[in-house]
């Protein structure tokens, strides 16, 4: 059960762990292209050109050692070829290998596919073309380039083994020769293998795991089998002159763009196509097929087959290589887990207080951590504004500056302004300054609002996240202000702007996106993770029950004994154990919203009131899709409340918080490489549409 929670933020295949110059833990061997994360062409050939601008930077990116190249670049994709010719004309020593043909995964597109540039607001970086083009011309022209560089590319010659020597050159080793080189550019994708079905007669000549030609079959019985786009445009296709059946193990295709789910539903109703949901292919027969759908198997005639069930990454090779997989539980990442929990169970177990420490270091660890006149939790606070505001702008760089994006800049300069002035300055500083210097002017006279200046956090920190707005005799000002914030101003909050104050205002969801933002795309996904946050509702009921029963206490017999058992228990298990020691731990390997996700009572309250408004067609927050959305899947492997983003993007549906917890962070909208997302505005109720533009191969 652990495990299975542990493991709940991969995505469908894993990435190898790449750094910042697409190094990976393997020195001076470097992963580009869609293997790190560039899901089209034009992104692919910028992965290239940068890695070989990197490469040709180093002091020693020329090997003195004889007979070695410089570089030796598996695969002659765009990534590959691309990194080849830039490095090359660097000066470098270059051999590309390939194990199938040039830019095979364009030359298994079918005849006269359109090849798109996007997105169109980057230019391409490197020495290969790229504009919008048919795949025969753009293939022509790329061949001419690697002829007119004299670039040595060698395919139909598939590497099967990379070894790091002593002297920090390779050996890459291929079914023909052995080659030596300083460094090496792996740029295989992750098409190349094409997911397999792994039943009998799958090896038979008329089945096929790619669509090279549809015009060449006529009048055909043909099998399609997989509920992805490319099984979908097959089946299409193909049913323009033949008798096609697709196979679908699932009950819907619910991952296809949506104007292919059109052209399926006409082909269907034009009897073209046969769709069987829920079946499985069980074997294939010289001329008839196994499917099993509906408890029952029957034989399906076929003279050609076509298994488009996906590529799977080529985990095995990799691994060979001694590369790092992202989210690998080792020996090693265990005790990376156990060593978060000792040090967020040490500053949080010694922050609660002179004699309320945890064991053990109780009665002594909030003295031994207070330094200068300072108690631990001043020290606290001062170093969570300073994780914050460190890792903050490095977020900001990822996100803001190096993606020239105006709307994470502002984000993270709000939060860390938030945190530094509202719950650093204000409570720590400001506050006391207010009273002594009588800038809140009679209350600085009132001896119980001068002495409440812990209850500043509450300016921001509505209830039921800071409880003791109503509690434990505040100043009335205090409790006025917190029925205005909570009940007032962040439902209006929420009907314009969703649940952003977890993304923009809020300290707890700062951390999260600061310190927390390198790890987002670990955060749980699938329907199972998005069923654990009923949790936060179990404590937002037990919030507003500790609340009604501290309020009560003194009218109620009941509840006078019991209110303060209630209150400790609650602090202890939600302010304590859920909202620090569990979550922080868990950063960097389930993401950082963990809390906010799963236990934070606001963010299940600010839920509440955006769904409401969601439901009634009043809300000003959504996020919208166009039609160019590729199924690259970045927008769901970045987001950190693990939302499906993509499945919206391909359905061009809107997403909301009615049905999502989507935070309004923007970075789906940020890392999609087709401008597909936008924060749309709205007038009245009726969406404003969108410019579209065709989709890129």
């Amino acid at each position: 059960m652990i495990q299975a929670i542990l493991d709940s933020a991969n995505m469908s295949s894993r990435r190898p762990v790449v750094g910042d110059d697409f190094e990976s833990n393997v020195k001076d061997l470097f992963i580009i292209g869609d293997l790190s994360g560039a899901p089209v062409v034009k992104l692919a050939m910028e992965h290239g050109n940068n890695v070989a601008e990197h490469i040709a930077s180093l002091p020693d990116a020329r090997t003195s050692k004889s007979g070695a190249w410089d570089v030796i670049v598996v695969g002659a994709g765009a990534a590959g070829l691309n990194a080849a010719l830039v490095a090359q004309d660097k000066g470098l020593r270059v051999l590309v290998l390939e194990k199938n043909k040039v830019a095979n995964t364009i030359e298994d597109f079918p005849e006269g596919k359109w090849v798109y540039a996007e997105p169109d607001s980057r230019p391409p970086k490197g020495k290969l073309w790229l504009d919008g083009a048919r795949k025969e011309d753009l293939l022509t022209r790329w061949h001419q380039i690697i002829r007119d560089n004299k670039l040595n590319v060698r395919s139909e010659e598939g590497v099967t083994g990379i070894r790091r020597e002593k002297d920090a050159h390779f050996t890459v080793t291929t079914p023909k020769e052995s080659y030596t080189a300083r460094r090496v550019i792996l740029a295989t994708g992750q098409r190349g293998n094409p997911r397999k079905l792994g039943v009998p007669g799958e090896d038979r000549e008329q089945v096929y795991h790619r669509l090279y030609s549809p015009g060449h079959y006529q009048g055909e019985d043909i099998l399609v089998v997989g509920g992805g786009n490319s099984a979908v445009e097959a089946a299409v296709t193909l049913a323009e002159r033949n008798r096609v059946t697709l196979s679908y193990r699932g009950p819907e295709l619910s991952r296809v763009f949506k104007d292919n789910e059109r052209k399926l539903r006409e082909a269907v109703d034009a009897g073209r196509v046969q769709v069987i949901y829920n079946s499985k292919v069980k074997s294939f027969g010289e001329r008839t097929c196994a499917i099993e759908a509906a408890g029952a198997v029957r034989e399906l005639p076929y003279q050609h087959a076509f298994v488009l069930v996906g590529a799977e990454l080529p985990t095995d090779f990799l691994k060979s290589l001694g590369l790092k997989l992202e989210n690998e539980w080792s020996v090693g990442r265990y005790a990376l887990l156990l060593a978060a929990f000792l040090i967020c169970y040490t500053i949080y177990g010694v922050k609660r207080g002179a004699g309320s420490e945890l064991w053990p270091f109780k009665d002594w660890g909030h003295h031994a951590f207070s330094f200068f006149d300072r108690p631990v939790s001043f020290w606290y606070t001062v170093l969570y504004t300073a994780l914050m505001t460190v890792f903050g702008i490095q977020a900001m760089k990822r996100w803001g500056f190096d993606r020239k994006d105006r709307f994470q800049i502002w984000r993270y300069t709000s939060l860390i302004a938030f945190q530094w002035i509202f719950f650093f300055l204000v409570p720590e500083f400001l506050f006391q300054y207010a009273v002594k210097y009588q800038w809140v002017g009679q209350l600085a006279k009132d001896p119980v609002f001068a002495d409440q200046a812990w209850r500043s956090y509450g300016i921001i920190y509505a209830w039921p996240l800071f409880l003791h707005t109503f509690l434990n005799s505040p100043h009335q000002i205090w409790v006025v202000w917190g029925v205005l914030l909570t009940f007032g101003i962040l439902p209006l909050f929420a009907l314009f702007h969703g649940k952003r104050y977890c993304s923009w205002i809020c300290g707890c969801g700062g951390l999260a996106e600061t310190f927390g933002d390198r790890w987002r795309h670990l955060a749980p996904k699938g329907r199972t993770s998005v069923k654990w946050e009923w949790m936060n509702m179990a404590v937002l009921i037990a919030a507003a029950a500790v609340t009604l029963m501290a309020l009560l206490r003194d009218t109620v017999e009941l509840f006078r004994t019991n209110a303060d058992t209630a209150l400790g228990w609650y602090g202890l298990i939600a302010d304590l154990w859920l909202v620090g020691i569990i979550p922080v731990t868990l950063y960097p390997f389930l993401g950082g919203k963990v809390w906010c996700r799963y236990w934070c009572p606001l963010a299940k309250l600010m839920h509440l009131y955006s769904a409401a408004f969601s439901r009634f067609r009043v809300s000003r927050f959504a996020i919208h899709s166009n039609d160019k959305c590729i199924g690259c899947g970045e927008c769901t492997r970045n987001c950190q409340v693990g939302i499906d983003v993509m499945n919206f993007a391909l359905k061009q549906e809107v997403l909301n918080n009615h049905g999502t917890s989507c935070i309004g962070c923007g970075i789906c909208v940020t890392v999609c490489p087709m401008d597909t997302l936008s924060f749309q505005p709205v007038a009245g109720t009726k969406l404003v549409q969108i410019e579209s533009k065709p989709k890129v191969a």
